[in-house]
């Protein structure tokens, strides 16, 4: 499984007036490494499907733990 999360370290100017977030964070979408649908790609039993939003693991990626509001 490829990792989901990057991160990036932006430009902090000097005469920026708010205190610096040093280093920035993203989710890129799993859809976006998987270019066709694959014969027999493993599946979740349906329940777990439902809970999880996709039928397919490939397709599978978790909110981040962090801020909520």
């Amino acid at each position: 499984m490829l990792d989901q999360v990057r991160c990036w370290c932006p430009y902090v100017s000097p005469f920026d007036p708010c205190p610096p977030i040093r280093v920035k964070s993203y989710v890129v979408p799993p859809n976006l490494f998987l270019s066709f649908q694959p014969e027999r790609l493993p599946q979740f039993s349906l329940t777990e499907a439902l809970r999880r939003g996709t039928l397919w693991p490939a397709l599978y990626s978790p909110y981040p733990a962090g801020d909520k509001g």
